[in-house]
């Protein structure tokens, strides 16, 4: 969880200095939104899918208490057994409590964004319990000791050149400049790690209540293997990601891989409905199922955000995003980024540290367009921006005092005809000093801030009150 404030500011400016990083970022995020555009195109229905699908979610979140406690009577019909966990030490502890009743000394992981959330693996690997992640992607960041930088490909921001380097240094190979030749020794070092886990790890994108399945979805294999080879598999889920019935899953794989990779299905999807059964060959012989809260309870009670909970992890509005396209996932500061980090990760962690992030938006509403469930971001953006400046009204803040003033001025400058054209006419004074073709590219304190990333349009010699009052004075007619 989040130990410092996050100053999202800082993290960008840094960024936007890295021009590697930005044609990544651009060139990652164009391809994600062609596919996604193309697949979308192929499905004439998806608007009334995106309406059942949200309307879904409501129900499960309306109800949440009581979907629960079916799907935890269905995973424990069928062999499974369930444990709750209230927070993120708590979460780990469990896992780390079966690690130890199984004297598990191997960890094979595959992808999951609850798990990066509660900082599994720094915790088992604390504890002397062998952790690693096994989705490619997720690999490399942790070769890198590094966070993902995006919740479907959390390595795009490194090039192959980066991972040439890192693998040369890891495992004292070539620098290979061949993908392909990357991916073999990924492929030959996980290989080791599979055939000696003892243990499986896996996050959840959807469990079904009515039956006690869970899904998950990916284009690897490295999930299949980490939760059929092992002989126990632990699987840790968002309380959240509930379907009551089992023939509405199709509903959320449909839009999840259309969403998030531009596929109209993943390349693995991995129905699992308790541990292996008598006379089955493959499969665990334990299975734990973790209800992860870490703060969701909370989040489901506020009729104002909790559609932030709505969320299938598609990653569709990061892609979309104009400012996750400028600074990429590291500037969010923790494991979620984008739109959804923004409005996820105050709500999960204190919001005095995270009170920067419901403010990384521009209201567009591109991220509500492109989710597949409909979340109202701006809505939800607005809701803990009010809370945010609540809060800060409770302390004394020089800032929020220096803001009134200036506020203050703007007012009465605006309100005042006289005030308003003295002030332009100082101002077209003052640009003398600072135009160049026609733009103001720099300008005085405080308001060098703005010029000091981008342009300002000069006055006018001729402004538009004097042209309008020229104009309606041939006329005859009185300015109003």
């Amino acid at each position: 969880m989040i130990t410092k404030r996050i100053d999202f500011k800082k993290n960008s400016v840094q960024a936007l200095a890295n021009p590697k990083l930005k044609k990544a970022l651009v060139n990652f995020t164009d391809r994600s939104r062609a596919s996604r555009k193309k697949a979308v195109s192929e499905i004439s229905e998806w608007e009334d899918l995106r309406l059942e699908a949200r309307r879904i979610k409501e129900q499960v979140i309306k109800d949440l208490d009581s979907y629960l406690l079916e799907l935890e009577e269905s995973i424990t019909r069928v062999g499974g057994k369930v444990h709750w966990a209230k927070d993120a030490e708590e979460a780990s502890k469990i896992v780390a409590t079966i690690a130890k009743e199984n004297n598990v000394r191997n960890v094979v992981k595959s992808k999951s964004m609850a798990t990066e959330e509660i900082e599994l693996n720094k915790y088992l690997i604390s504890r002397g319990i062998n952790t690693v992640e096994t989705d490619l992607g997720e690999y490399i960041v942790q070769l890198c000791n590094d966070h993902p930088f995006h919740i479907i490909t959390p390595a795009i921001h490194k090039t192959k050149e980066d991972i040439s380097k890192l693998f040369s240094e890891k495992f004292g190979v070539p620098e290979y400049e061949e993908p392909q030749k990357l991916a073999n020794i990924a492929r030959k070092e996980l290989r080791e790690k599979f055939l000696s886990a003892d243990m499986g790890i896996s996050g959840v994108n959807f469990a079904v209540a009515e039956t006690g399945t869970i899904a998950i979805v990916e284009n690897e294999g490295n999930a299949r293997l980490a939760t059929t080879y092992p002989d126990i598999h632990v699987a840790i889920m968002g309380i959240e990601k509930i379907v009551p019935k089992f023939e509405q899953l199709s509903i959320f794989l449909s839009l999840l891989a259309r969403s998030a990779t531009g596929q109209k299905s993943s390349t693995y999807v991995s129905l699992i409905t308790g541990p292996r059964r008598e006379g089955e060959r493959d499969g665990p012989r334990q299975f734990h199922l973790v209800f992860l809260d870490n703060g969701r309870s909370q989040i489901a009670k506020s009729e104002e955000t909790k559609e932030s909970l709505y969320c299938i992890r598609c990653g569709a509005c990061i892609n979309i995003c104009p400012i996750y396209r400028q600074v990429g996932g590291h500037s969010y500061g923790w494991v979620y980024s984008g739109p959804i980090g923004a409005v996820i990760t105050p709500q999960l962690n204190d919001l005095n540290k995270t009170a920067d992030l419901p403010f990384v938006s521009s209201l567009c509403g591109a991220c509500r367009d492109v989710c597949p469930v409909k979340i109202d971001f701006p809505h939800v953006f607005l809701s803990l921006r009010q809370k945010i400046i609540e809060q800060a009204r409770e302390k004394p803040n020089p800032r929020e005092f220096m803001e009134k003033i200036a506020f203050w001025i703007w007012g009465t400058v605006f309100s005042k005809p006289f005030y308003y054209n003295f002030m332009g006419k100082i101002m077209f004074f003052l640009q003398c000093f600072y135009r160049k073709d026609n733009e103001l590219q720099r300008l005085p304190y405080p308001f060098s801030k703005w010029t000091r990333d981008k342009n300002f349009p000069a006055f006018s010699k001729n402004p538009f009150r004097e042209r309008w009052k020229k104009k309606y004075q041939v006329k005859g007619k009185a300015p109003r």
